[in-house]
């Protein structure tokens, strides 16, 4: 990563919450200005914490990546979908204003823009978040994770220009084996982070 420090065209990115407290010092350490990328897992009803889907929004512009077979082998109707979608958007915009307020999302064409969260399990989420940067035409996007699955990782490396994991245990079963502590963050926690910005000289170029 210190192939990136002191360049004016990096952006960090966080995936809140977990992903907040990771890329804060990242960002410090490049010396450059960090932001976040909500996403949210879109839940197979009744087994929430199996992802079907995920979205990701900058601003208004929200992208939504499917998870074909779990869609299929969890017998997922268009409706049923469309309303953890709804639900879930919700969520992500209450969040957005949250965590950024009145601040603009930040400009991303033509930068690097480093997406980082606390781990990849299936890695859904973050290519969510990957094909929600792809929008705003950078010029590469990188993804960074301190642990990951040898799937999750593999399924963002198609997607993204790089992934940087510095562990994929095995078996791997869950991103919180890796971690002592693996409580969320408070929004309020999530904010002080934000409000330190990183590293960089000073907050990136606003849409």
């Amino acid at each position: 990563m210190t192939a990136y420090e002191d360049d004016p065209r990096v952006v960090v990115l966080a995936l809140p919450r977990g992903g907040v407290p990771v890329a804060a010092p990242v960002a410090a350490g490049l010396r450059a200005p960090l932001d976040v990328l909500v996403v949210r897992k879109l839940g197979v009803p009744g087994h929430p914490e199996v992802a079907m889907g995920a979205i990701a929004g900058i601003g208004p512009a929200v992208e939504l990546v499917h998870e074909d077979r779990v869609q299929a082998r969890a017998r997922v109707t268009p409706d049923d979908l469309d309303r953890v979608r709804r639900r879930e958007l919700a969520e992500l915009h209450r969040r957005e204003v949250a965590y950024r307020g009145a601040r603009p999302a930040p400009r991303l064409g033509g930068r690097v823009v480093l997406l980082v969260d606390d781990g990849l399990a299936t890695g859904a989420t973050m290519r969510a978040a990957v094909a929600a940067v792809r929008s705003r035409a950078p010029a590469r996007v990188v993804v960074a994770v301190p642990v990951g699955s040898d799937d999750g990782c593999a399924a963002v490396a198609r997607v993204a220009d790089e992934v940087v994991c510095v562990r994929r245990p095995s078996p791997f079963r869950a991103v919180g084996q890796a971690y002592v502590d693996f409580d969320p963050p408070t929004d309020d926690a999530v904010r002080a982070l934000l409000a330190g910005g990183g590293g960089g000289a000073g907050a990136p170029d606003r849409v």
